[in-house]
Formats: C-alpha cells, sequence, structure tokens
C-alpha cells in the first residue's frame, strides 16, 4: 500500500463559472425525520442566491420519498441526488464538490438548523474583506449553538480573526464545533485519489488541512449562524465504527505528520505525538505491512518511533 498516493493535493484549476452565490449542500443519511427542518431554515434565509444541493446516501428510511414531496411544492432552487449505494459522507462531499453550482460550498447536514440570517452574515462577512486580501481568504467560518441555545465551543480570540487554521488549531484558538463556507473553486482544485474514497470512512480533515497548508486564510466571526442538534442519532456522522473508519484515521495521521511536522513540531510536540499513537492504534485494524508505514513517513524521527512501537501497537 502507497498511502502518499491517496493523498488529497492541491492544484490550480480554471476557475469555474458559477449560477448562485451559494451552494448549501446537504447530506442525508436516515433524516426523514430531520430534513424538513433543515429546508424550513433555508426557506426562512434572508438572503436568496443559493441552490440547496441534497444527496441522498442511500437510507435506509423513507427519506428518499419525503425528499421527492418536498421537492413537489418548494420555492427553493433544489438539486436532488438519490445514491442508490452509500458512499459515505466523504465521497458525498466530494461528489457535491462536483455538482455545486454556487460560488462558496457551504455543508449543511440533514439533521441541524441555521438562523434565518445566516447566509445574509456570511455574504457581508465576505465582502466585507478588503479586496487585496480575498484571494487569499477561502472560507468564512462562524460559531454554532446546540438546539438549547448554548453556544458549543469557546468564541475565538479575536472578531475577525484571519488565521491559517492549523496554526489557529495549535494556538487554541479553535476550540469546540465550528461552521462555514469555502470557496468552490479552492475545493475543486483539490485532486483526491477516487481510490481513497474506496476505503471506509474519511475525515473531512484531510480536506481542510489541504486548504491550509497550501497558503488559504480563512476568516472566523464570533456569530452563532448554526443551530447544531447534539445527541442525534442515525445522522450520517454516526454511522462509523473504528474498524470502518480505521483507515482514514492513519491516512489522515501520517498526512498530517508529513505536511505539517517539520514546521511545527517544535511548536506542539504533544500534538505530533498524540497524531503518531492514534494512527498506530488504528493501523491494528489494517493488514498493511510496517514497510508501508516507514515509506509513507518522511520523518526520520517518526520513522524511528514507528519501528520501536510497532511491536506494541496492538495492547494501544
Amino acid at each position: 500500500m502507497n498511502f502518499k498516493d491517496l493523498m488529497p493535493f492541491y492544484k490550480k484549476q480554471k476557475p469555474g463559472l458559477y449560477t448562485y452565490k451559494f451552494t448549501v449542500f446537504t447530506p442525508v443519511f436516515n433524516c426523514e425525520k430531520s430534513i424538513l427542518k433543515v429546508h424550513e431554515s433555508l426557506l426562512n434565509q434572508t438572503y436568496k442566491d443559493f441552490e440547496w444541493l441534497v444527496i441522498n446516501d442511500a437510507s435506509t428510511d423513507n427519506s428518499h420519498d419525503v425528499i421527492t414531496k418536498l421537492i413537489e411544492t418548494s420555492p427553493l432552487k433544489i438539486h436532488y441526488v438519490n445514491n442508490l449505494e452509500n458512499k459515505h459522507k466523504m465521497s458525498c462531499f466530494i461528489q457535491a464538490i462536483g455538482l455545486a453550482q454556487g460560488e462558496f460550498l457551504l455543508p449543511f447536514d440533514g439533521d441541524d438548523e441555521c438562523y434565518p440570517y445566516t447566509l445574509e452574515v456570511f455574504n457581508n462577512e465576505y465582502e466585507n474583506i478588503l479586496e487585496e486580501l480575498k484571494p487569499k481568504v477561502a472560507a468564512v467560518t462562524g460559531l454554532c449553538d446546540d438546539q438549547y441555545g448554548e453556544l458549543i465551543g469557546e468564541p475565538f480570540p479575536e472578531n475577525p480573526l484571519f488565521c491559517n487554521t492549523f496554526e489557529a488549531k495549535l494556538k487554541n484558538q479553535i476550540i469546540g464545533e465550528k461552521w462555514g463556507f469555502t470557496k468552490t473553486d479552492v475545493l475543486k482544485d483539490i485532486i483526491v485519489n477516487p481510490n481513497m474514497l474506496q476505503k471506509g470512512f474519511m475525515p473531512e480533515n484531510l480536506i481542510w488541512n489541504t486548504v491550509a497548508r497550501n497558503g488559504f486564510l480563512t476568516k472566523c466571526i464570533n456569530k452563532s449562524l448554526r443551530i447544531y442538534n447534539v445527541g442525534v442519532e442515525g445522522s450520517i456522522m454516526n454511522t462509523a465504527m473504528t474498524s470502518k473508519s480505521a483507515f482514514g484515521a492513519v491516512l489522515n495521521g501520517l498526512a498530517q505528520i508529513n505536511w505539517f511536522f517539520k514546521g511545527y513540531f517544535l511548536k506542539s510536540p504533544v500534538l505530533f505525538l498524540k497524531t503518531l499513537y492514534v494512527t498506530l492504534r488504528s493501523s491494528k485494524y489494517l493488514d498493511y505491512p510496517l514497510k508501508d508505514y516507514l515509506k509513507a513517513v518522511d520523518s526520520y524521527l517518526i520513522k524511528f518511533i514507528i519501528l520501536i512501537v510497532w511491536p506494541f501497537r496492538k495492547i494501544m
């Protein structure tokens, strides 16, 4: 197994031509009881220049029937895709990037809600960025409340905060659930090996770290824009099992070490040691030999640690 071949990379493509300002993308898995609330949130938006892209990831409940019936009467511009085979959330996200007709792509889960002013705030916050800075800003991210109106996580230390998201997490400037849009052109410039998507559940962190490592900034704002329903069962995110997510955890860990170790290890050695721990612990669910992991890592220090720890990984 050549793990490096499956790591996403950035390659500038021709800019796209877009019909809308936003594509609001909702991945659906067994959301028959919540999808109407998502629709209502979008119906109430004060900013109307958007499409709603819904991808049903082979739900086993009545989600398809609920969505098709909704489309018949909804005034929203809805692009609906019904996957007959379950592809998992990352695959749906990559699928959405290719289908998006909006300049900005905003993921919006099938069991969440947002405030009526959400898209208007997102649009205004981007438009208020200095023109010379806009090409460097790939995303705008805000805060989340739970269904009881309580803030999830911590606010950003500055408002606004322009940051590289990987560096910001190292400095504990991004804590807890956050939510925002990313430029569709930037996402389309991320090349994803289709074989990666066949390996089970993949963390979206692979995409966000690719954005960060290529020098893009995110504008972080202290405004709550999403209502994140905590404790909801049956969402597309709650189906992963440890064995099914092992390859994704390994690939994400190896990529993070390769991409950021050289520049950030001395600033946060504990982070990289934790990442390596998770990577090795997850590797016990896979059948790949030690040499594949050593070949995948650029750092000789990390190679040495893997070599020493390898015999003990199954008791982690």
